[in-house]
């Protein structure tokens, strides 16, 4: 699978261990960044890791903040994005199972390494469930972000 990664200074660590853990599973990865430790703003790797699941160049995409609350909200700001965060592998697997999530947010800062692989897999590994009712939600969700945008 082609997988894009995005992170800021806070998620750079982890970033770098998932991308090292995705490599190894056999999986694509285009990294956009940030590529050291230097202060920067998350809004700006979340939008190339999040346009290259949108046009289809990537399968999903993974972005880290230290939170992952504030990379997950921009990644979200593109059409056609569902990231979800997840702290656990449960969350991880309803959100595909559910969301049809295509993006993944983790946080840096509060997840440790193992469990974030862990989280990856599930998400990575966990397909939709198709079931009629979910589509439908996903739909309503799609008609809302079209009769906002601007």
């Amino acid at each position: 699978m082609k997988i894009s990664l995005g992170c800021d200074h806070g998620g750079f660590a982890l970033k770098l261990q998932i991308a090292a853990y995705l490599r190894e599973e056999g999986h694509e990865v285009i990294d956009y960044g940030t590529h050291n430790l230097d202060s920067c703003d998350y809004p700006d790797f979340a939008l190339a890791a999040a346009e290259a699941v949108a046009c289809g160049e990537c399968e999903r995409g993974i972005v880290v903040c230290t939170t992952g609350i504030g990379i997950s909200i921009a990644a979200n700001k593109v059409c056609g994005i569902r990231c979800a965060l997840c702290s656990d592998p449960l969350s991880a697997k309803m959100t595909r199972l559910h969301n049809d999530a295509n993006m993944l947010a983790l946080g840096g800062g509060m997840l440790g390494v193992s469990l974030a692989k862990e989280i990856v897999r599930v998400f990575l590994e966990t397909p939709f469930s198709g079931e009629e009712k979910h589509v439908r939600r996903i739909r309503k969700i799609a008609a809302i972000e079209q009769n906002n945008s601007h």
